[in-house]
């Protein structure tokens, strides 16, 4: 991710700006992209706090992803004329996204049972899920450094939900480690 300005030129307006940066969250500094992967973890915590059942955080994770990507997508060719930069460091929509699918990886009906140790795995899980994403988008293995050349939201959003993708593997196994650590009792 390349720098840019912190706050956007105008043209941008206060909606889109808002969408990009995650509702602010890329305007934080340091680690902008870190503030940005924090939603989706926060999100299945919220959903488990609540005790919803395990389908819908699959649901909403899905939709998390569908809609930042989206958002990507639609406002990233304004976002980087705005921010005077490719893929700004601002904008964090794409981080919201990739780590969203990092844990869609994860088997919640497997994770989320009312045994009262689901609120600590999801915790456990989200955070080695988050973990494992920053490595993944910092790091951007193989072709995924690639994907940033393409134009506008294309090129801020496809490394992200490549780099979403390496990070299953250590999540899921996070997630054999977890079921051993908090066992389902039932």
């Amino acid at each position: 991710m390349t720098s840019g300005q912190r706050m956007p030129k105008a043209g941008l307006g206060f909606w889109r700006t808002a969408v990009v940066t995650s509702f602010g969250l890329g305007l934080l500094r340091p680690a902008s992209g870190s503030w940005g992967s924090l939603p989706p973890p926060a999100l299945v915590l919220a959903l488990v706090w609540l005790e919803l059942p395990w389908w819908s955080v699959t649901v909403m994770l899905a939709a998390l992803a569908a809609l930042s990507t989206i958002g990507c997508i639609a406002f990233g060719d304004a976002a980087e004329q705005a921010f005077d930069a490719k893929d700004p460091s601002s904008v964090v929509l794409d981080e919201t996204a990739g780590c969203a699918v990092t844990l869609l990886a994860v088997p919640w009906w497997m994770v989320l049972t009312s045994d009262g140790s689901a609120l600590s795995r999801a915790a456990l899980i989200g955070a080695v899920g988050f973990f494992f994403f920053r490595v993944f988008d910092v790091w951007k293995p193989g072709f995924v450094s690639d994907l940033q050349a393409q134009r506008g939201g294309w090129g801020i959003v496809l490394d992200d939900l490549a780099a979403g993708a390496w990070a299953w593997p250590p999540t899921i196994i996070s997630c054999a480690v977890a079921l051993r650590m908090f066992p389902v009792v039932g």
